[in-house]
């Protein structure tokens, strides 16, 4: 079992998430490692919570299912539940946001690509359409008056 985490400096905002339900599901982007011949796929790679793709042989199912092309062997990944928010707090600190079981694959990389979102930390002001490929986000809140941001955005995947 894996988690992604995210250490970030969150200013005048809070409950950052990714935009994720089954009518406009988030598609977590990662870089994929087979774990039998440590070959790193080429391209990043893209699951969904919400799709569910059958396990050859009849295995059971599965988020992501991938053959490697170096040694053709059949690996998965699956998130476990919805993902978690992270809550503004007084010093960054590293937040579970994810967890995933991978089965003959590692992610080695997550890549923030989609939508986010956040609430004005006291105005309760909903932000949407929140970019964070660049590494940063600034706003700012009419109701309370001030400017937002999250900046150095810092992601891991660890063991659970």
């Amino acid at each position: 079992m894996y988690a992604l985490t995210l250490t970030a400096e969150l200013a005048g905002v809070t409950n950052l998430r990714p935009s994720d339900t089954e009518a406009d599901p988030f598609w977590y982007t990662f870089k994929v490692q087979c774990t039998s011949c440590r070959e790193t796929h080429g391209k990043p790679v893209a699951v969904s919570r919400f799709e569910v793709n059958e396990l050859s042989g009849s295995r059971g199912e599965a988020n992501f299912v991938w053959k490697c092309k170096n040694c053709k062997r059949e690996s998965s990944a699956s998130i476990k539940a919805a993902p978690t928010s992270y809550e503004q707090g007084d010093a960054p600190k590293a937040q579970k946001i994810l967890e995933f079981d991978c089965r003959g694959l590692e992610f080695t990389e997550f890549q923030p690509e989609g939508e986010w979102l956040a609430e004005g930390s006291e105005s309760g002001t909903k932000f949407t359409g929140i970019e964070l490929t660049e590494g940063e986000w600034f706003d700012y809140d009419e109701k309370a008056g001030e400017e937002v941001s999250i900046k150095e955005l810092k992601w891991a995947i660890v063991r659970a």
